[in-house]
């Protein structure tokens, strides 16, 4: 299969084309301020080259669109909240943990009714079908066009949730509704609050995968669209409309998967050091290790699908200051090639200081000829410095590990570091994070309680759920393999209950070689 995998970074915007497993062209573009430019530009500059200039079966986008909206305050909308769950957890209301300048532009109307589940599965209280009737019928006529709802312990029954689409379909069949129970796992608030997030991404979710449908079509490229997800997978541009929530740490976890995939190495500590940041994680079986505690997302407590990352704010952008010496975590961000010293402009950077180093050989160097030897030396240090603590604060295991280095700003990553067995450079590790887009797979999760089976025969009916969750989006069941496995025994619960999540992952199928079989 040809593919084309596009990567939009603070700084860069990086696009590939991968064919027959082999990297043909990459090439590195700035990010511009509304984001489809840049992607135009690096579709045009990526099929310049003759070999690239070739009819491709699928584009696949990396994007920080939809974070940057949530952390920037910027681009979110008022949506409805419906709570399912009364009289529990009245004194804890949506948004009631949430940063107040982000509740106030989000937060449209509040319902919180009588309904959902126990622990057990058991009925809590009869669902008030009149109350959400009304709910809707207010959402109508407020003119809100999103809505999220959130039932208690609704991973273990979803049937009040459902119920409430059902209703809301009927009432206002316009309005967009997240249910909770699709993103998230046990734990109401947190649950809650990814569904809230991504209720109020919707408008921007359309708007944008309309705009790299426009871009893709503009570049003369007829090909399926699909966007990266935070485990490292890919969905259809449909299902990232429906949940843009799955994208917000993409960018991060396609570096990983690149270097897993240029390397050939599964299990291995990752460094991404972009303009801005640098990304620091771990490969467990190419994918990266997933966090199991609460993520906060622009002050936002949330618990879903997230990659366990630590970013810190060093890149090739990152300003340097000279009294003291210090290294970001300031960013000039996309202008780097506008501002940086060894490119005409004023501000003093850690390209310029690795140009004067001798580490890498970008712009014009006599313009960084009067750095002092001191600066430079004590400048690379309180890089070094940084990266050697956090990449050992991310390691879980006492030995020397590998490492990759990958991202535009790798050449601040030393030869040698502390805990590190070897640290493995690649080819076109720049593009890593849109090598990763390109070679991104389709995954299917389940994630429930199992009673009056095995261990074996639990885990084996969530991996069958699993496997055809991932067949419908998408993958290949041939080409399914198993990349997570957890169970917990949960003693309060009757009949040998376990809660078993297990996640497969696969290639993207063929459409040719179904519509031929």
């Amino acid at each position: 299969m040809k593919r084309i995998g596009i990567d939009v970074g603070g700084t860069n915007t990086d696009a590939v084309l991968i064919a027959d497993d082999k990297v043909v062209h990459s090439v590195k573009c700035p990010t511009t301020a509304d984001v489809t430019s840049g992607i135009l530009a690096a579709l045009k500059l990526l099929r310049t080259k003759p070999a690239a200039a070739v009819p491709v079966d699928a584009v696949v986008i990396g994007t920080t669109h939809f974070i940057n909206a949530v952390v920037q305050r910027r681009h979110v909308q008022k949506i409805g909240a419906v709570r399912i769950g009364m009289p529990a957890s009245a004194s804890l209301p949506p948004f009631c943990d949430w940063p107040a300048d982000l509740a106030a532009l989000v937060s449209g109307e509040v319902f919180m009714l009588e309904g959902g589940h126990d622990y057990d599965g058991r009925p809590f209280m009869p669902l008030d079908v009149a109350g959400l009737k009304a709910a809707a019928r207010k959402v109508k006529d407020r003119g809100l066009r999103s809505v999220a709802v959130s039932s208690s312990f609704s991973p273990l029954d979803p049937s009040c949730e459902t119920t409430a689409r059902e209703i809301f379909a009927e009432i206002c069949p316009d309005v967009a509704v997240t249910l909770s129970h699709d993103l998230g796992r046990i734990g109401l608030l947190e649950r809650e609050n990814a569904a809230l997030l991504n209720a109020a991404l919707h408008d921007l979710a359309v708007t944008t995968v309309a705009a790299f449908r426009k871009a893709i079509a503009d570049s003369g490229i007829d090909a399926p669209l699909f966007l990266t997800q935070n485990d490292g997978t890919v969905m259809q541009a449909e299902i990232a409309t429906a949940f843009p929530v799955m994208s917000f740490a993409s960018g991060a976890t396609n570096s990983m998967r690149g270097a897993a995939y240029l390397s050939g190495l599964d299990d291995a500590m990752v460094v991404d050091v972009g303009g801005t940041t640098s990304d620091i994680g771990q490969l467990r079986h190419g994918f990266p290790r997933e966090a199991n505690a609460v993520v906060e997302v622009g002050g936002v407590r949330t618990l879903f699908r997230m990659p366990d990352l630590l970013s810190i704010g060093l890149g090739g952008g990152s300003h340097v200051d000279e009294d003291p010496v210090r290294v970001g975590p300031l960013s000039v961000g996309y202008r780097l090639t506008e501002d940086a010293l060894v490119f005409g402009g004023g501000r003093l950077t850690a390209t310029d200081i690795a140009v004067a180093a001798g580490l890498v050989d970008i712009g014009d160097r006599t313009r960084v000829a009067q750095l002092g030897k001191g600066l430079i030396e004590a400048a690379l240090a309180d890089a070094h410095r940084k990266l050697a603590d956090d990449i050992d604060r991310m390691k879980t295991e006492a030995g020397d590990v590998p490492l990759l280095a990958v991202g535009g700003g790798a050449f601040l990553v030393p030869d040698r570091l502390p805990g590190i067995s070897e640290i493995v450079r690649v080819p076109h590790g720049d593009c890593a994070n849109a090598v990763g887009a390109a070679i991104a797979q389709v995954s299917g999760e389940a994630d429930q309680v199992f009673r009056d089976l095995s261990r074996e025969e639990a885990i084996a009916a969530a991996r069958g759920i699993a496997e055809d969750r991932a067949v419908q989006a998408g993958a290949a069941r041939e080409s399914l393999k198993t990349v997570d496995v957890e169970d917990m025994p949960i003693a309060y619960l009757p009949g040998n209950a376990l809660r078993v999540r297990v996640r497969v992952a696969g290639a993207i199928a063929d459409p040719n070689v179904d519509a031929a079989a």
